[in-house]
């Protein structure tokens, strides 16, 4: 969320100079809410103080005094209540408002405006035609995308044998990575979230839609980024804990309400699916240097796995609802003769922070300041997997096991169907 003072100084600059960032946003509501608002307090304190002189005269009120007093009274109440409901209005259009875009965030209104900033590995060249994991997956025996909509429905998947020990060595794989060698502090948090939680990173009310609540009121996590960052939610940390680091295997859960027709064949987007997380809380002044860290964290398990990919730059108009910057990472997918994003790296700035009142003290007596908030996929295990099948498979059918999971595997080289 951003700060009521700035918004109000801010709105007119923002509306004109990112309208594809802010037009239809609340922004202009937010605009007339807050004058109507600040009118209503600038007539209520005019009647307090009118109140406060008749009551402040020595000796008996006049019958005047008495009849104005008792009008006072009643226009001081309704003002009241004005304010009030003026001020509920205000804080729920605030909350629909989105992060200001960094300054080094290209400018467009939709993807075809982000920027490639840089590409790792060159695309195999097959020999073949190669095929999509949704084809290669069931003639494989692993991956049944029938049997998984029998069981649960439409964009869920049902993993066997190798696709399932290929999922939990990605998972160790990556976690290992991050903890033993990065520096992240593993946690395992709950699957479930209450309504403060998903408020705080940004995911309620907004995006309500794409959420699985439960009959009681909790939600399935939609990512490890919200239990991960609520984590010091109301809590003032001090300086010296930061920066905090977290790493975090976890299900998630998506209702995919706003993806209608998007990648709906094969496993790129489901349900569920298993996914590893990264978060970082940081000093506002170290949140760039942070992203930049964060972000080349995750495109490390990609050279590893020998993938390429390329990084890319979300526009002022496509990034996330929290998101100041974003860098995706794409994965290159030869079955489907495209880059696929594998990961979001974003840093919050204060936007999140705000919102579930994270902050840190830089010394005792000291103001609390918010904390800047990053996060990135380090990896979605389905959309790796995927990578993996498609750009490891060869003519007859097989697939390759990368060489830095072959450990993990047990020693085991290539799939190929049983029997």
């Amino acid at each position: 969320m951003l700060p009521r003072d700035f918004l109000r100084e801010h709105a007119a600059r923002l509306l004109e100079e990112l309208p594809e960032r802010f037009d239809g946003t609340g922004l202009e509501d937010f605009v007339r809410l807050d004058r109507e608002r600040r009118d209503a307090v600038t007539r209520l304190e005019e009647k307090r103080r009118r109140r406060n002189e008749l009551t402040s005269v020595a000796g008996k009120p006049s019958p005047e005094a008495l009849a104005e007093m008792k009008g006072l009274k009643e226009e001081i109440k309704a003002l009241e209540q004005s304010v009030d409901e003026a001020d509920k209005m205000l804080t729920a259009v605030e909350t629909g408002i989105p992060n200001v875009p960094d300054a080094t965030v290209p400018r467009g209104r939709d993807e075809s405006a982000n920027r490639v900033e840089r590409t790792w590995g060159t695309p195999r060249d097959f020999g073949f035609a190669p095929q999509a994991h949704w084809d290669l997956g069931p003639a494989l025996g692993i991956l049944d995308f029938e049997r998984g909509a029998k069981l649960a429905g439409a964009r869920f998947t049902v993993l066997s044998g190798a696709a399932a020990r290929l999922s939990r060595a990605l998972i160790q794989f990556f976690l290992d990575v991050h903890v033993d060698e990065q520096g992240y502090r593993e946690v395992l948090p709950p699957f479930l979230a209450n309504a403060e939680s998903l408020f705080g990173t940004g995911q309620l009310p907004k995006f309500a839609a794409d959420l699985f609540q439960t009959t009681n009121g909790y939600y399935l996590i939609p990512t490890a980024e919200v239990p991960v960052t609520n984590l010091h939610r109301d809590e003032v940390l001090a300086a010296s804990e930061l920066p905090l680091c977290y790493a975090a295997y976890t299900p998630c859960f998506r209702s995919e309400a706003g993806a209608a027709g998007r990648d709906t064949r094969g496993m790129i987007r489901q349900h569920q699916f298993d996914k590893v997380e990264v978060v970082m809380l940081v000093r506002p002044e170290d949140s760039p240097a942070a992203l930049e860290a964060l972000t080349a964290h995750n495109e490390e398990l990609l050279r590893r796995l020998e993938l390429p990919y390329r990084v890319v730059s979300l526009c002022s108009g496509d990034l996330g609802f929290g998101s100041a910057k974003t860098y995706d990472l794409e994965v290159w997918l030869p079955g489907m003769n495209a880059y696929k994003e594998i990961s979001s790296c974003s840093n919050f700035d204060a936007f999140q922070a705000r919102r579930a009142s994270i902050r840190f003290r830089r010394a005792e007596g000291e103001k609390p300041e918010f904390v800047h908030t990053l996060n990135g996929s380090g990896l979605p295990i389905g959309r790796t997997l995927v990578a993996i099948l498609e750009n490891y498979q060869r003519a007859d059918g097989s697939v390759a096991i990368p060489e830095v999971l072959r450990p993990y595997m047990r020693g085991q080289t290539e799939i190929r169907r049983a029997g």
